[in-house]
């Protein structure tokens, strides 16, 4: 997953921090963005051989009508089941870390210097190893909780229960050689990333 002479930053952060406007910023710069989430929805496209192994695994309930991943009853099945969530990510790791290489081969041939891979689980599913440094999107965590709320149209309850299922900010904060705090509007992060961005062009002559 890296190439030489290209330089991928890991953008990771917790749930509702606001990582995909994050993204946008640095696509609008021209940086190629690979989105792990995509890269997991491709992996159990229809017809894919990830699907057939998780029906095999699961039970062909996990396929919808039109012969996609039901991935709600997926959410639900692994939800609080570590053996279960295990089952699923010795499935599909595999491949989108496969769809990744690919991507990012893909830039490095078109003469990219930079890639951004965005990856909610960098850190929990282990692939800190396949990026030069980690850039973290955090909010304060009352921010966090409203924002989930609001965004899938959930209870407290439910928010708070999602949030305690993923590692705390303040610990995947540790990881970051550089941590992004979203918490004010999109105007103030937007003026936050560009001196990032600014200092980091400079420092790399991108």
């Amino acid at each position: 997953m890296r190439p030489s002479g290209i330089r991928i930053i890991g953008l990771t952060g917790g749930v509702a921090t606001g990582k995909s406007s994050v993204a946008r910023f640095f696509e609008e710069r021209g940086v190629p963005v690979i989105d792990a989430d995509q890269l997991a929805r491709e992996a159990v496209r229809p017809g894919s051989p990830c699907l057939a192994r998780l029906a095999a695994l699961f039970g062909h309930g996990v396929i919808n009508a039109e012969g996609a991943l039901d991935r709600k009853l997926m959410g639900s099945i692994v939800f609080g089941d570590a053996e279960k969530r295990r089952l699923l990510e010795q499935v599909v790791h595999p491949e989108i870390r496969r769809l990744a290489e690919e991507r990012i081969a893909h830039a490095a041939a078109a003469g990219r210097r930079t890639v951004v891979y965005m990856s909610p689980l960098l850190i929990e599913a282990g692939d800190t190893g396949r990026v030069d440094e980690i850039w973290v999107v955090t909010v304060r965590p009352d921010i966090q909780l409203e924002r989930l709320m609001a965004r899938d149209g959930i209870g407290r309850e439910e928010a708070g229960r999602i949030i305690a299922s993923q590692i705390p900010l303040a610990e995947k904060e540790r990881h970051g050689r550089i941590v992004i705090d979203n918490s004010g509007t999109p105007e103030e992060t937007r003026r936050l990333l560009a001196a990032i961005w600014e200092r980091e062009t400079a420092a790399h002559h991108e």
